[in-house]
């Protein structure tokens, strides 16, 4: 057998060969149609309801209309900045701090303290599992819904946890 080829032994285990490891590259995916759906349903049902009603309609209007100028906000940056990509290395490893955000954490595998999934303490607004990646006192969370599938999540975990240092 060459140097690059797996077993299907290997493959069967579940377990990632080394030579996989070497540098795992994860794009981040999103819909913007919620994002879109909630910026024209707050502001234009929102300012109906300014429009339209009295003393509490007015003020749950202006909620809406804060929600969705603040989900226009975050379709304008998922139009600006790509979603970004987990990059994990044996020098380092590159961790986006949210979906659509510039500057990412970069940080040495050493740095990188836990990797773990949360599958049933999810909050309710979350899709789960949770990928959390943990980096000092930092938590970075990344969703399920963030992935192209759940194999990418567990590449991910595969690939931390092999370029982490042994405890």
């Amino acid at each position: 057998m060459t140097e690059g080829e797996t077993t299907e032994r290997e493959h069967d285990a579940g377990e990632p060969a080394a030579e996989m490891l070497d540098v795992v590259e994860v794009e981040l995916e999103t819909s913007r149609q919620r994002v879109i759906s909630w910026t024209i349903f707050g502001i234009v049902f929102g300012a109906m309801l300014v429009w339209k009603l009295g003393t509490v309609g007015v003020w749950t209007g202006w909620a809406l209309i804060v929600v969705g100028v603040y989900r226009g906000y975050q379709l304008a940056m998922s139009l600006v900045y790509p979603a970004g990509k987990i990059v994990v290395s044996a020098k380092e490893v590159v961790l986006p701090r949210s979906i659509h955000r510039p500057r990412p954490v970069v940080v040495p595998p050493a740095d990188v303290t836990a990797v773990y999934f949360l599958r049933r303490s999810v909050p309710w607004n979350r899709a789960a599992p949770v990928l959390v990646v943990e980096v000092g006192h930092r938590a970075l969370l990344y969703p399920r819904d963030w992935f192209a599938s759940e194999a990418d999540q567990r590449h991910v975990v595969h690939a931390l946890l092999h370029h982490m240092p042994p405890a």
